[in-house]
């Protein structure tokens, strides 16, 4: 299973190459069902995998002139601000369990788990449904909704602080929708967001969490090789093609979740 494991790894990082996202919502899965991780452990591990990832990948998505910084800064600031706080302070305030139904407990671990579920289908109908947007076609005027872009940024940290996702999945329709910016460079973006954004708000889980370098570092190594995978691929496949398939496999791993916490 640890072989496995590392091999999804990688598969991990192709997703954040290709497409800005998808990252969080392999990793969680893999730490918590391949590798034995505890599901509140591995949205921290999430954090730090992810976050040097698609920061790596990034500087790839740069050198081609495809990052947008100014829209990474209006909307990175709230969000590493909203991630680090709910690391540092709200995670740790969540009561085990959170709430008692009768003889039912809703533990800490499935709270974290349902939310994560939760947030893998809302997403992968946004990715589904996305069909407007080409890879080449750039806007004729870019519009900035600042004040919807910054508060996007406050509502992505937040969710993504709690289930340890990078959040590409929120953030790539967020520019694509409100700062009007083509698909590919929605990519690049959004990996220097979620790169940024991730590992500060790893640094929230310090002091809270038990980690164990040497595997969470060989766990990312293995992720890393995989996102300048991605990066290549990216080049002959279409975000607009790939964008919904990966949504449909988004939404089958969301369902399964959803079944195997509420029902084994």
């Amino acid at each position: 299973m640890e072989y496995l494991g590392y091999g999804l790894s990688v598969l991990i990082g192709v997703s954040l190459g290709l497409i800005g996202g998808g990252g969080s919502i392999l990793t969680v899965p893999v730490l918590v069902y391949v590798m034995g991780v505890s599901p509140v452990l591995s949205t921290a591990y999430s954090l730090f995998i992810v976050g040097l990832t698609a920061l790596i990948g990034s500087v790839e998505y740069g050198r081609k002139k495809l990052l947008d910084y100014k829209t990474a800064l209006i909307f990175g600031i709230p969000s590493i601000a909203a991630v680090y706080s709910t690391r540092k302070f709200l995670v740790p305030l969540i009561p085990d369990p959170v709430f008692h139904i009768g003889n039912f407990a809703m533990t800490k671990n499935l709270f974290v788990m349902l939310l994560f579920a939760v947030l893998m289908v809302a997403a992968s109908v946004s990715m589904i449904r996305d069909k407007k947007k080409c890879d080449d076609c750039e806007p004729k005027e870019k519009k900035y909704n600042l004040p919807l872009i910054f508060v996007e940024g406050l509502l992505v940290g937040t969710l993504t602080g709690l289930v340890g996702a990078g959040g590409g999945f929120l953030i790539i329709p967020a520019l694509v929708l409100l700062a009007g910016l083509p698909m590919k460079q929605a990519v690049g973006t959004s990996l220097l967001i979620i790169g940024v954004k991730s590992l500060i708000g790893f640094l929230g889980d310090l002091g809270h969490q038990p980690i164990d370098w040497k595997f969470l570092l060989t766990f990312s190594a293995f992720a890393v090789v995989g996102i300048f995978i991605g990066t290549q691929l990216a080049r002959r496949v279409s975000g607009d093609k790939l964008k919904p398939a990966f949504g449909w496999f988004v939404l089958v791993m969301g369902i399964y979740i959803l079944i195997k916490e509420i029902f084994f």
